[in-house]
């Protein structure tokens, strides 16, 4: 097996802060889920611009590197794309958010316990994932984390006919049809991120495998 890790040398900065980006995008949909499952409490913002603006600060990093560093583990367009695929998890939990702090009274009752199972499933991968980049030379592990990441987006997207079901079913008035079909969909979206990162992540494991 290649290993990216012998290709690297001394410059681990790329993997270091690709490592970070995944645990800011993890934490974003933490403080998502703590909102989920308070409703009850007026939902607080701060936590979200603030773990945008940090995957935004590591995002430049990046660009950074990339600009002063002629040669590097990674090729420059799968960092890039890594970089950009990560840092569209937070601004989708930010924005998830802040439709929810517009609505939050009328959602007392709704249960998201499934999207936030598998929200947390999701992040938990990419950070996996993002880890075992270094290593770059075990592609069966990463191949199993990333069919369980594939997994949880087909359970979503499962879910999502479910819940679309319910919603058309004539039951619900229809202010809050139109709230929960996009407060659905965003969550939905935070997962199909995440499985973008997977992808993105597998392919560049497989190059190099």
């Amino acid at each position: 097996m290649f290993s990216l890790q012998k290709l690297l040398g001394k410059e681990d900065r790329f993997f270091d802060l690709l490592v970070a980006s995944a645990e800011e995008a993890r934490s974003s949909v933490r403080a998502l889920v703590k909102i989920i499952q308070n409703p009850v409490a007026r939902p607080e913002l701060d936590d979200f611009v603030l773990s945008r603006r940090k995957e935004k600060r590591i995002a430049e990093q990046i660009s950074e590197e990339l600009v002063r560093t002629f040669v590097t583990a990674l090729e420059r367009e799968d960092i890039e794309a890594l970089s950009n695929a990560l840092y569209k998890i937070p601004k989708t939990a930010e924005k998830f958010a802040e439709r929810f702090t517009l609505c939050a009274d009328q959602l007392k009752d709704v249960d998201f316990s499934s999207h936030v199972a598998m929200l947390e499933k999701a992040t938990d991968a990419i950070v996996v994932m993002a880890k075992q980049l270094r290593e770059g030379n075990d592609l069966e592990k990463m191949k199993e984390v990333n069919d369980r990441l594939q997994y949880v987006e087909g359970e979503a997207d499962k879910l999502m006919l479910d819940l679309y079901r319910d919603l058309y079913s004539g039951r619900h008035p229809a202010v809050k049809v139109v709230l929960l079909k996009d407060l659905y969909e965003l969550l939905e979206k935070v997962i199909d991120r995440c499985r973008d990162v997977g992808n993105v992540i597998y392919h560049v494991v497989l190059k190099h495998s």
